[in-house]
């Protein structure tokens, strides 16, 4: 009877331990990290800052088409502010003028990959070269080397994070999808943003969608009435002595 007892305590005992270990190695859902010991397996990019400050960043996605930019330039700098273009290498190819306008504008200058394409299906040296070359090409017409990239799509994994930060750069997504991209109007791009804004949050917009000049006055009217900062990224995202959580939000790391 003694050695029955003790098999059972034994067997009870290594079940715990394996559910310790377990849990120690517990996988997310989605966009989730996966925690092994304290050590992420699954890499997330920012999608927002932590801060006590209201302050929030207006980004532009440039792939196809340049009509709007200028405008886009315009209405900001009509209300002070400044935004962050992200720009794909062969928009930057066809629009090399307005690439320096908005280098010479003082908007930030981010990099959206040479061709526009899901990097998480992409070898690590094409990785390399969709991010290399377009640091290039903006550095050559404007004197700026990127800091901040964006994947197309917001499709990422570890191997594109991997190369952004190898390259001293940080991934950047968003909070806040406008959608106008689908031709939503001017107010239901606004009311996509003005409702669930708050400090830290980065906006994305897209630099030639149909209604993003009608939607602009609204949004930086509705945000600025609340108390907000506009800024660029380089005014609100850290390059260094940061942590990015479980939900991309970026906190300064105090142990720094």
């Amino acid at each position: 009877m003694f050695f029955v007892v003790k098999r059972k305590t034994l067997i009870l005992a290594l079940t715990i331990l394996i559910c310790f270990i377990v849990s120690l190695t517990c996988v997310g859902v989605g966009d989730a990290q996966v925690v092994f010991f304290g050590k992420s397996a699954r890499k997330v990019p920012v999608y927002s800052v932590e801060t006590e400050e209201k302050v929030i960043a207006l980004t532009f996605d440039a792939a196809w088409g340049a009509d709007k930019t200028k405008g886009i330039i315009d209405i900001l700098n009509s209300y002070g502010v400044k935004g962050t273009f992200f720009l794909v290498g062969f928009w930057i190819d066809k629009y090399p003028e307005e690439t320096k306008m908005i280098a010479e504008a003082g908007f930030d200058i981010g990099n959206h990959s040479k061709n526009h394409y899901n990097m998480s299906k992409l070898s690590k040296d094409d990785v390399v070269y969709e991010i290399e070359s377009v640091n290039e090409q903006i550095k050559n017409l404007t004197g700026i080397t990127p800091k901040y990239f964006r994947p197309p799509f917001g499709d990422y994994n570890n191997t594109l994070l991997d190369v952004v930060e190898d390259k001293g750069m940080v991934g950047v997504q968003w909070t806040i999808d406008t959608l106008d991209w689908k031709g939503l109007s001017g107010a239901q791009i606004a009311e996509r943003v003005l409702p669930k804004a708050k400090g830290g949050d980065i906006v994305l917009f897209h630099n030639n969608s149909d209604h993003v000049l009608d939607a602009l006055p609204i949004v930086l009217e509705g945000l600025l009435n609340k108390g907000f900062k506009i800024v660029t990224l380089s005014e609100l995202v850290m390059t260094e002595n940061y942590k990015i959580d479980v939900n991309g939000v970026q906190h300064k790391d105090s142990a720094s």
